[in-house]
């Protein structure tokens, strides 16, 4: 069962896999994509300050100090296997997938509903942000080539797991509404998943779980938190220019 939201609020914090976009484009497309280039990657461009910053925290995370580059795009992948919310795999992952979008090889996937409202809430003066464990270039990247066209214009900000913090802790979004300056009280996050909605509302948000079907939390326990199955559901009061 889903609600009908109100919600008076000054900016929405997004996330994307599962709430603004299908998890299956990530998967089936997204990932195969960076997964048959690291290698390349690692080869080509380890010696860039991104990349090796990255390379260095996959051996440290995977407690593999002396690893090499074959070790590392095997480490990556296993990771790619796990669904591994790790941050230097997201930041590979992202410099590859802004190069693709660039390129015309990726277009960005948005559920229907999604865009109208977006557009639809930042006229009425909602500010919008985006919160997800995909790198903040993959989030950049993933607005700027939507099917309709660049969106960047709509996001005031974005955010991910190395400049905010995971996303399952309360203090990344207490960074996030320090960032923003907007209260704690005035912003309402947006997720398909109950624990990263109950961070949200530990560190004082409005939090909508965003429940799709076919999508690998569609029937997850929201617990107390109002749930909504498109954008459309959710009514936000239009601020005053005074």
């Amino acid at each position: 069962m889903t609600d009908r939201i109100h919600a008076d609020v000054d900016a929405v914090v997004l996330d994307i896999e599962g709430t603004t976009s299908a998890t299956g484009f990530v998967v089936d497309v997204l990932y195969p994509y960076a997964r048959a280039r690291f290698g390349a990657l690692l080869a080509a461009r380890g010696a860039e300050p991104e990349v090796a910053r990255a390379v260095a925290q996959v051996r440290a995370e995977a407690g593999e100090p002396d690893a090499d580059a074959a070790r590392v795009e095997e480490v990556l992948g296993r990771w790619v296997d796990e669904d591994r919310k790790a941050t230097p795999l997201k930041t590979l992952q992202g410099i590859l997938w802004a190069e693709g979008f660039a390129r015309g090889d990726l277009v960005s996937h948005f559920y229907p509903d999604v865009i109208e409202v977006l557009r639809r809430w930042h006229a009425d003066g909602v500010r919008l942000y985006v919160y997800s464990s995909g790198s903040v270039a993959a989030q950049r990247a993933w607005f700027a080539h939507s099917p309709e066209g660049d969106l960047l214009g709509l996001v005031s900000g974005l955010y991910d797991t190395e400049n905010a913090g995971p996303k399952q802790e309360a203090d990344s979004y207490r960074t996030i509404a320090s960032s923003t300056g907007v209260a704690p009280e005035r912003l309402l996050f947006l997720s398909d998943r109950p624990g990263e909605l109950d961070a949200a509302r530990a560190a004082g948000w409005r939090a909508v779980g965003v429940r799709r079907a076919g999508e690998p939390y569609a029937d997850a326990d929201f617990g107390g938190h109002p749930r909504a199955a498109a954008f459309s559901q959710i009514s936000l009061a239009a601020r005053s220019s005074s």
